[in-house]
């Protein structure tokens, strides 16, 4: 690896403070930073996914934040060329490179080779007729039997990713996650992965903090802004952590209470899920969360120049 150019990427599960050493670590190796968070994609989406501010991102260029519209429904295969693009001109350029977020599916498009089958319209429209007439739990406890590993990334909320899922199970008679990481199917050999990771109680103590903070910030009228903005079009944004739940409550299903402890359990849901996904790859290297981010920043550091 050129150690003046180095891939890193800094992983983990929602509220560990990912963002925090992503941008400090930046800062140290005049870095540029590439967003590996699937929600973070989608313009407007910015209290409910913890965006970091422009105006707190130290000058420090941030990419593949804020490409789509929520009206519109990204993809992993789409998410794969743009991220894998900034990648290759970043380091063309002989710029040290971060990838952040908390998106397994995401982090490893970019670093391994994933192969992303064509749709079957037949196929798609029939899974489709089964979600609407059986729910989408259902749908959902399928995939966890014909793809576990699947069923851990995708949650049953995004019930578009199940149906894809369900697809290519079908299309290619194989897991939708079979031809994740393997031996020798790294594009990126020298990357570098970091994760973050904290104490359960504590965790779950960030992430009633954090919620609430959301709503103190404005997560309700953001909402309210982006189903102006045709949120409800596509599936794929409407359907979020908090997102989904303000929906919700917009139509009338819960009470603004019940909306926000609904996010805040599905919240710690989709941490487990996280915690389970980021734990069997093997070649990331542990941080605790808890540490300041200055003893976090000379860990990575370390981490970094031993590699």
């Amino acid at each position: 690896m050129n150690s003046s150019n180095p891939l890193i990427v800094i992983c983990g599960a929602t509220a560990t403070g990912k963002s925090d050493l992503a941008i400090a670590l930046a800062e140290k190796l005049d870095a540029q930073i590439i967003n590996a968070d699937s929600m973070q994609v989608y313009s407007g989406m910015d209290i409910g996914t913890a965006k970091v501010p422009l105006s707190e991102r130290m000058g420090i260029p941030h990419h593949l934040l804020d490409i789509f519209p929520v009206n519109q429904d990204m993809t992993v295969a789409k998410y794969q060329e743009l991220a894998r693009r900034e990648v290759e001109q970043l380091r063309e350029s002989e710029i040290p490179t971060i990838i952040v977020g908390g998106t397994g599916l995401y982090i490893k498009s970019i670093l391994d080779d994933l192969n992303f089958p064509d749709t079957d319209p037949e196929v798609r429209a029939r899974i489709t007729d089964e979600a609407e007439a059986l729910g989408n739990e259902a749908l959902h406890a399928r995939l966890a039997i014909l793809d576990p590993l699947a069923a851990l990334a995708i949650p049953s909320a995004n019930i578009r990713r199940v149906i894809r899922a369900l697809e290519v199970i079908e299309i290619t008679g194989q897991p939708y996650t079979s031809n994740l990481p393997r031996e020798g199917s790294t594009r990126y050999p020298d990357a570098i992965q970091i994760g973050l990771a904290m104490d359960r109680e504590d965790l779950g103590d960030r992430i009633n903090k954090r919620v609430d903070q959301m709503w103190e910030l404005g997560f309700v009228d953001e909402v309210e802004e982006l189903i102006n903005q045709g949120i409800l079009e596509a599936k794929t944004a409407q359907a979020a952590i908090g997102y989904a739940q303000i929906i919700s409550m917009k139509h009338g299903l819960m009470s603004e209470e019940e909306a926000r402890e609904d996010t805040k359990r599905a919240t710690r849901q989709y941490v487990r899920r996280q915690e389970t996904w980021f734990s069997r790859d093997e070649r990331i290297t542990w941080l605790s969360s808890q540490s300041s981010t200055s003893m976090r920043l000379e860990s990575a550091l370390a981490t970094i120049i031993k590699r």
